[in-house]
């Protein structure tokens, strides 16, 4: 199996994302009712009750900006959960690849930013190891995003260890 290293959100983009999105959009805090969310922060589901924002994010535009690249057209943002305030991230150390228990689609990008393909992931946690493990087999992919096949959003990023 491939090693891999999953990237919730950073935690000094976090601060950034607390006060405006990557869409310039003041943050709006709210209690969430149901729990169930899926937090980017801590990648965990949100419980019932705890304070969370819905955020735009833009995650290849803030990897390429650490790393040079220049996506182009395939910069885009979209919805992601967080806490509306600091919490502890993912537990260390690391657990099973969370949110894997639905249909997911591994996007691959190149070290350029630019979509390689994509790739739907269903049958649970052995199924989406193995079709990550694969992704990651790819000399040509040099980060993954996990995201939600339902609204298309974003979920993490994994890259070889």
């Amino acid at each position: 199996m491939t090693h891999r290293t999953v990237f919730p959100i950073a935690p000094r983009v976090l601060k950034e994302l607390r006060t405006a999105d990557d869409a310039g959009r003041p943050t709006a805090p709210l209690t969430d009712p149901e729990g169930g969310a899926p937090l980017r922060c801590c990648l965990r589901h949100s419980e019932p009750g705890e304070r969370i924002a819905l955020v735009s994010y833009a995650p290849l535009r803030r990897w390429a900006a650490g790393t040079g690249a220049d996506p182009g057209a395939y910069d885009e943002q979209g919805p992601v959960f967080i806490h509306a305030g600091p919490c502890d991230g993912p537990p260390e150390p690391p657990g099973p690849l969370p949110f894997t228990n639905s249909h997911r689609t591994l996007r691959r990008y190149s070290a350029e930013g630019h979509i390689l393909g994509g790739r739907l992931v269903g049958g649970g946690p052995d199924a989406f190891e193995q079709a990550l493990a694969e992704t990651l087999d790819d000399p040509a992919v040099a980060l993954v995003h996990v995201r939600a096949v339902e609204y298309g959003c974003f979920l993490y990023e994994v890259r070889r260890a």
